[in-house]
């Protein structure tokens, strides 16, 4: 079962993305995700595809509360519908 997450870097570097979607798998692997930039632009990865410069993650994502602890970041469970969502509108699906 796929897992979803929501995460913000507060303080990201101008030419990094601040907000992530990804979907885990149960070994908590990135098997799709979702970038925003500060300035609106969106990158995407998955297995299958990728935009320039956005890659899925090579080792497993942390617990949330482990990236929690970190104040830099704000991260959340969400839904398989809000990141299906944010898939499509970053594919244009």
């Amino acid at each position: 079962m796929s897992t979803y997450i929501y995460s913000k870097w507060k303080n990201n570097p101008p030419d990094s993305p601040a907000e992530f979607y990804s979907e885990l798998d149960p070994n908590r692997y990135e098997t799709r995700k979702v970038e925003i930039f500060n300035n609106g632009k969106m990158g995407y990865a998955s297995s299958h595809t990728a935009t320039p410069g956005t890659r899925l993650g090579i080792t497993p994502v942390p617990q949330i509360s482990e990236i929690r602890s970190q104040p830099e970041f704000d991260i959340k469970e969400i839904t398989k519908n809000d990141f299906e969502k944010k898939w499509n509108e970053a594919t244009k699906k």
